[in-house]
């Protein structure tokens, strides 16, 4: 559900959804308790109610920040291992510039296939939260294959294709990393604690009855709009590769790579 609404929906359009919908149950929640209950209104609770709102909200805003800020960190982790990845395969095709023309377009060939199926191909399927490490498998098994079919002569052309080969398997490395921060999402645990908190939450600012009706809703919309934003942040940020907030596959398509792509596509996300 939440791939879907990420890859169907815009940033504006869940934080509608979400946090709106979030308020108008609060406040409707609202309403119908202190209509069922009419004495809340006097504040009679108001003691125990602080307190125990008080300790919860503090409890649950920990939980809250330490969510986002690992989920921050997550996604900041992700951008930079597809900029590795690109980078070592940028350097596969610079290291092998001393190599034969033959030699040398066949690497060329084989980098280029890959590189379209990881932003074709794989990417898409990332985005749907169903990366394989077939798709691209072969692809670079074949930049291997044409590594492997050249004996360098020379020691100058040993240094080169020693660090050709080191640059592919720290592609291969960020590759695999890549794929599985692609799979990865929050723990059960602290997805019961995030929503099922704000099911905690919410209720409690029931219980803290103010005379005023548009003072005691503006109250309870307030803290339904920061749950909400909050639950809205930690929705985004748990996909890398998913919604508005997403890694892109611009690495792929720079420095030595752009040669791999037509010239309008190189804006292109």
């Amino acid at each position: 559900m939440a791939l879907w609404l990420l890859n169907h929906l815009s940033t504006f359009v869940l934080a509608l959804l979400m946090v709106g919908g979030i308020v108008l149950v609060a406040v409707a929640g609202s309403a119908l308790a202190r209509r069922r209950f009419p004495r809340l209104a006097e504040g009679e609770h108001n003691d125990m109610a602080g307190v125990v709102l008080g300790m919860f909200g503090a409890i649950y805003g920990i939980i809250l920040a330490f969510v986002v800020v690992t989920l921050w960190t997550q996604l900041d982790h992700t951008q930079t291992v597809v900029s590795q990845e690109a980078t070592d395969i940028s350097l596969v095709i610079r290291t092998t510039r001393s190599f034969p023309p033959a030699e040398r377009a066949r690497v060329d060939r084989a980098v280029g296939e890959y590189v379209h199926a990881v932003v074709d191909v794989q990417w898409p399927r990332m985005r749907d939260g169903r990366p394989s490490f077939d798709v691209t498998s072969r692809k670079l098994g074949a930049v291997y294959d044409a590594l492997e079919a050249y004996e360098p002569p020379t020691a100058r052309a040993q240094t080169f294709y020693g660090e050709a080969v080191t640059r592919l398997d720290d592609a291969a490395a960020m590759r695999r990393e890549r794929i599985n921060l692609a799979t990865n999402e929050l723990p059960v645990l602290l997805q019961v604690l995030v929503y099922g908190g704000a099911l905690v939450i919410i209720p409690l600012t029931f219980l803290y009855g103010l005379r005023s009706l548009r003072t005691q809703f503006l109250f309870v919309a307030s803290v339904a709009a920061l749950i909400g934003f909050s639950l809205l942040l930690v929705l985004v940020l748990d996909r890398p590769f998913t919604g508005d907030l997403t890694v892109s596959p611009q690495p792929f398509k720079e420095s030595s790579l752009s040669r791999f792509w037509p010239r309008g596509a190189l804006g292109s996300p």
